[in-house]
């Protein structure tokens, strides 16, 4: 969501002064009515990747998309393009007999996808459904025909592994320093732009909840409530996709970051480097 542009602060984009210390690529580039999907983001990461390279500098991607770094690590699924009459046709079936049925359903046309992603997850088992429809071969199976265009052993691939407590802690306090940020006019000057809800942009935590205060449905308490469980959920969702994706990747205590960078600096990586 960080790529879109008008919602810096629901985002928590980097800061003028952030961006002014250190160079940041791809935040803000997209306008809020446009689609953007994991192929574009991989084009122009690899561009700029290739880029940094060149000028022997070592470029970091820091973020929370597991997709993006698992398309970037493995290579992106060169899936077939689904005709736009069976993907409505999936809508609709989806849409008549709830995502609980449906993921159910899915189970049933592509057994492949039990336990790889949330069940409540309605956009990614669509996109499930609609593959196995009309290729007749389930997406993960189609993920696993995909090559990157770097070798895995050029990654160094790190997790920053936050308590659950500590995690509930800082979202809370995100929460109220994005509204103290200006959130709220933030989302007032988005709501006039009047995006199309099926657009991805809608789904930034917060423009809902901070539209249902500004429309005097709940009070600001609620709403920050609200927020910060949503959160809370994409963050265990987050979480999850760690354990299944991200099992190789090296886990570091938040307290310990700065020690680990000191070993860094020891080995043949050298931090001036990076960028």
């Amino acid at each position: 969501m960080q790529v879109y542009k008008k919602l810096k602060i629901l985002t928590a984009r980097p800061s003028k002064k952030e961006q002014k210390n250190i160079k940041h690529h791809l935040y803000g580039i997209i306008d809020p009515d446009k689609k953007f999907s994991t192929g574009q983001w991989l084009k122009e990461t690899v561009k700029i990747i290739k880029d940094i390279q060149k000028r022997n500098k070592i470029p970091i991607l820091v973020g929370g998309t597991g997709l993006y770094f698992y398309s970037l690590i493995n290579g992106l699924v060169k899936i077939p393009k689904i005709p736009l009459k069976i993907r409505n046709k999936v809508r609709l079936i989806q849409s008549k007999i709830g995502q609980k049925n449906f993921y159910k359903k899915l189970k049933k046309l592509d057994p492949n996808i039990k336990n790889k992603f949330d069940p409540n997850d309605s956009q990614r088992s669509i996109r499930a459904y609609e593959i196995k429809l009309f290729t007749k071969t389930s997406m993960y199976e189609w993920f696993n025909k995909t090559e990157s265009k770097f070798k895995d052993s050029e990654f160094l691939k790190l997790y920053i592994n936050f308590k659950r407590d500590e995690l509930v802690e800082r979202i809370s306090l995100r929460t109220s320093r994005m509204i103290e940020e200006g959130a709220i006019e933030e989302v007032k000057r988005f709501n006039k732009l009047k995006i199309k809800k099926e657009n991805s942009v809608n789904k930034v935590i917060g423009i809902v909840e901070l539209t249902q205060f500004l429309k005097n449905q709940i009070n600001l308490i609620e709403a920050k409530e609200l927020i910060s469980i949503k959160t809370r959920q994409y963050a265990k969702r987050q979480a999850t996709w760690a354990r299944g994706r991200m099992s190789s990747w090296k886990k570091i205590n938040p307290a310990k970051i700065r020690d680990f960078i000191k070993k860094l600096n020891k080995s043949s990586l050298k931090l001036d480097q990076l960028t």
